[in-house]
């Protein structure tokens, strides 16, 4: 009697070898406000941004460069921050580098504080051993008061 080995059946699909790989991570960007580009708003990027143009408003990143033909008016958070353009507000952050082009008019809230020799800084240094993006003053509402209560009037 021949022994007759049967071979289990085929599944009927295969299964994608992609699927089944684990993927990499993706390169992280970077986001590029270019040099004829004027923002009037908030940015919140989750990587670098780095700003040659114009910005009105706040930005928030990891990693914030403002480059040296750049203007940002409003504040910078982020994990770290090189400026060697003009910040006309405050920056948050656990670094932050002023480069010998840079021109910073507001406060600086850091943990490390690094400035070039020819660098231009008008405002106040505030070194924190918490992170400095968590001190950003939130907005405090708006106090009213009551208009004087009048007398009853009785007929």
């Amino acid at each position: 009697m021949a022994a007759t080995s049967e071979l289990p059946p085929a599944p009927s699909f295969q299964p994608r070898p992609f699927l089944t790989v684990p993927q990499a991570e993706p390169a992280k960007s970077v986001s590029v406000i270019g040099r004829d580009l004027t923002i009037a708003g908030n940015l919140i990027c989750k990587g670098e941004v780095q700003v040659d143009g114009i910005v009105e408003g706040d930005i928030e990143g990891s990693h914030v460069v403002v480059g040296e033909g750049a203007t940002v008016t409003g504040s910078i958070s982020a994990e770290e921050v090189v400026v060697r353009g003009h910040v006309v507000g405050s920056v948050h952050s656990k670094r932050v580098m002023l480069q010998t082009t840079s021109e910073v008019e507001g406060d600086i809230y850091h943990q490390s504080l690094s400035i070039e020799q020819g660098a231009m800084f008008e405002g106040k240094s505030r070194r924190t051993n918490e992170d400095p993006r968590t001190l950003m003053k939130k907005s405090e509402p708006i106090g009213f008061a009551l208009p004087p209560r009048l007398p009853e009037l009785t007929n």
